[in-house]
């Protein structure tokens, strides 16, 4: 099979291992989505695929989910793939601590950023506060590049973690509760629920736990418009303008305005344009 070449105006590069996840918030983004019902691909798959991705040093494989740890072959996949390929990772932190201190190295899940690479998702209500700071505190120790990020949907509860994680030192940073009425979005219009003709330009690679590819998450998260696979002997990754019939329904993932890799604020995941303009 042939390497996957990432294209330079790509931002986000992420691989949903699983979108099954052991807790059952009630503000879950993927509860505001159809969530289409995929068929994860066992660890040997992955780990194929992954690895005939031409890496960038600045631009990790973010494994996420779901809850990406619970794949039975998580630890597989993590130390499967290519040392050089760099990697993030997106987790709940209910996982058994004892085996990833054996099975993953610090420098294995570590790069130069202006934020962690191990990013632990604090849920008000449905994490328990104490054991998700014990646990972030346990691999601080043990020079892990980890920090706490939560979901400002304004529980006075991240109020609290957030003083608790700093006094323990920890890295604790919140981002926008997404939907129509909560953060800074580049094209409203996506999400006004009127389903309308647009050319999209995409700027991030979304795989699918059974490893379909996808230009946006409405598109991944209904399984639909899959644009290739990624154990195809030949990717193509989408670079420019693409027409698309479901603007409109947009998922607020792909239009909110946020930090690029770089923690510059004011990127978008798409840039939209109407059909007659490009």
């Amino acid at each position: 099979m042939e390497k996957i070449k990432i294209p330079l105006n790509y931002n986000y590069l992420s691989a949903f291992l699983t979108f099954s996840c052991n807790l059952r918030c009630n503000y879950c983004i993927n509860r505001y989505n159809g969530l289409y019902k995929y068929k994860p691909m066992p660890a040997k798959d992955w780990i194929r695929g992954l690895n005939r991705i031409e890496a960038r040093k600045d631009l990790p494989i973010t494994i996420t989910g779901g809850e990406p740890t619970i794949h039975r072959g998580f630890y597989k996949i993590l130390t499967g793939m290519n040392k050089n390929i760099p990697v993030d990772l997106l987790t709940n932190g209910k996982f058994k601590l004892l085996k990833f201190l054996c099975e993953i190295p610090p420098d294995r899940i570590k790069r130069k950023a202006k934020y962690a690479s191990i990013r632990f998702s604090y849920h008000p209500g449905y994490t328990n506060p104490i054991e998700l700071l014990y646990t972030v505190h346990k691999l601080l120790v043990r020079n892990y590049s980890v920090g706490i990020w939560a979901v400002d949907n304004k529980d006075e509860r991240i109020g609290l973690m957030e003083a608790s994680a700093k006094d323990a030192g920890i890295d604790f940073r919140t981002k926008d509760f997404l939907d129509s009425t909560h953060g800074t979005y580049k094209y409203p219009k996506g999400l006004d629920g009127k389903r309308k003709k647009c050319m999209c330009k995409p700027s991030e690679l979304l795989i699918a736990p059974d490893g379909r590819m996808f230009r946006c998450h409405y598109d991944l998260y209904y399984g639909i418009n899959s644009y290739g696979h990624i154990l195809a002997s030949k990717v193509k990754l989408p670079t420019g303008f693409l027409p698309c019939n479901n603007y409109g329904l947009c998922s607020p993932c792909d239009l909110k305005e946020k930090n690029n890799r770089y923690q510059e604020f004011g990127w978008c995941s798409v840039t939209i344009k109407p059909i007659d303009k490009v």
